[in-house]
């Protein structure tokens, strides 16, 4: 931001990033004391020894000025010599970091755990503070014609594909809106294929996430009002990486990665199997445990799928009321609603035990995945996979797995395949997509985002230290 204050017949010249400095400063400590100077300001030494603040010099070198204007210093010039200028550091320290504004949704145990919040100039200082690089670029725009909501698209140039940036910007120049309440209506609207329950742009409300998205290569979406912030291209495989995966020894991480993906097959699978089994296909079912389920379904008088669909819907109830509840309220009729009506469910008749252990198991991988609208996926397509179990058994659910396959390889986020790099096939990328390698492996950028840089950082091997006795 640039402004002129006229001052005891002096023009007085301020350059700033309004989003990062504390523009008290500039007027109580700097505009405030130019103007109670009783015989004005006749040069920048003078002006810098009226300020009293620290860190303050004389500069005329364009780069060195540019550095801390991002680091929120204020660069000001006095007419008639504008070759020079004294920079001041007025960075607001504070905001943006207050108590409030941890990611609760996204909760590591290690990492960083500042969230953004709805003020979408403190969420550009905090995207500010963490990247100090002049490739940082912002673009703002107006969307809503009675909300006049602020619009900035966030990416590095020189990184991020100008395809990517420029596809971004023509669908969200093409918006013809009254309101935008939220990112996410953004995200649904500006989306290559919104009729599909898989989210096509990666949705968080941490910073740390963003940042390493937008470093990438991606294109980052910041809505006001809204404290989630949108990026893409995404793939199927970015909602299953938690950020804490880069926070912990490799093969840890890779460890628990792995354990989310076979948790959502599980989770996805494990309803329609029980249905398509015991509709159709007992003989596939070992004698041991046939037993235990003839005996457990004895008194049940519903069919496996009215069966299923009842315990899905209670689960699911539970989930939305707790959630919906205050934080005490919610854990209390969570744990109390599901053992009180678990044990009156099998008791009266309506369900088996072995369901019961079945249901609560598909739904514990819904909570482990990192992003809340792929868990609302995977609660989600258990359903028409149950149906299909119903009518055509294992036949019907391999009819589905098919489908959701194809559905898949038809989505794209931005123009790139939503599949990458399974499809199109990308080994390299496979380092960091189903596990997470070791740093000397994923120092390069995805190659499906087509960075125009593809290195990220360099990985030097250490040299080997003599012990203390290689020297006696």
């Amino acid at each position: 931001m640039q402004s002129i204050h006229r001052v005891h017949d002096k023009q007085f010249h301020f350059t700033y990033l309004q989003a990062i400095v504390d523009q008290k400063l500039i007027n109580h400590e700097i505009l405030h004391r130019i103007q109670i100077a009783e015989n004005g300001i006749a040069d920048l030494d003078a002006l810098q020894q009226l300020i009293p603040l620290e860190n303050i010099k004389v500069s005329s070198n364009l780069e060195e000025i540019t550095q801390h204007l991002f680091k929120g210093f204020l660069f000001v010039q006095l007419e008639p010599n504008l070759d020079q200028g004294l920079l001041v550091n007025i960075l607001d320290q504070k905001r943006g970091y207050r108590g409030n504004n941890e990611a609760d949704n996204e909760y590591s145990v290690i990492g960083p755990k500042v969230g953004f919040v709805e003020d979408i100039d403190t969420n550009l200082n905090l995207l500010r503070k963490e990247l100090v690089t002049d490739k940082l670029r912002f673009e703002e725009q107006i969307l809503g014609s009675i909300s006049q909501s602020r619009v900035t698209i966030v990416y590095l140039e020189g990184i991020c594909n100008p395809q990517h940036v420029d596809t971004v910007r023509q669908r969200i120049k093409e918006l013809d809106v009254d309101v935008l309440f939220d990112s996410s209506i953004l995200d649904q609207i500006i989306a290559d294929n919104p009729n599909s329950p898989f989210p096509l742009f990666m949705s968080s409300e941490r910073v740390d996430r963003a940042k390493f998205n937008v470093l990438n290569g991606q294109v980052a979406i910041l809505s006001s009002g809204s404290p989630y912030v949108i990026s893409g291209p995404s793939t199927v495989f970015d909602f299953f990486a938690s950020p804490e995966d880069y926070y912990l020894p490799w093969i840890l991480a890779s460890f628990f990665r792995c354990l989310r993906y076979l948790g959502v097959a599980f989770s996805i699978l494990a309803s329609p199997l029980y249905v398509a089994l015991l509709t159709f296909h007992y003989s596939v079912i070992p004698q041991s445990l046939l037993g235990p389920i003839i005996e457990s379904r004895t008194n049940v008088p519903f069919a496996p799928i009215i069966e299923v669909l009842l315990l899905e819907f209670t689960v699911d109830m539970l989930r939305e009321a707790g959630v919906r509840l205050p934080t005490k309220v919610g854990q209390t009729l969570g744990i109390v609603g599901g053992i009180v009506l678990g044990t009156a469910a099998v008791q009266a008749g309506l369900t088996s035990n072995i369901l019961i252990i079945i249901v609560s198991l598909s739904a514990l991988p819904s909570f482990a995945t990192p992003i809340f609208k792929m868990a609302n996926t995977i609660r989600f397509l258990r359903f028409p996979l149950m149906f299909l179990a119903a009518a055509w058994g294992g036949f019907g659910i391999a009819i589905g797995i098919v489908l959701l396959l194809g559905h898949l390889l038809r989505l794209k986020s931005l123009g790139m395949p939503y599949l990458a790099p399974a499809f199109p096939f990308r080994y390299r990328d496979f380092a960091d997509s189903i596990v997470r390698s070791s740093l000397s492996v994923v120092k390069y950028r995805p190659s499906y985002l087509r960075s125009l840089e593809k290195q990220r950082f360099t990985v030097h091997n250490p040299k080997p230290k003599r012990k203390d006795y290689d020297n006696e």
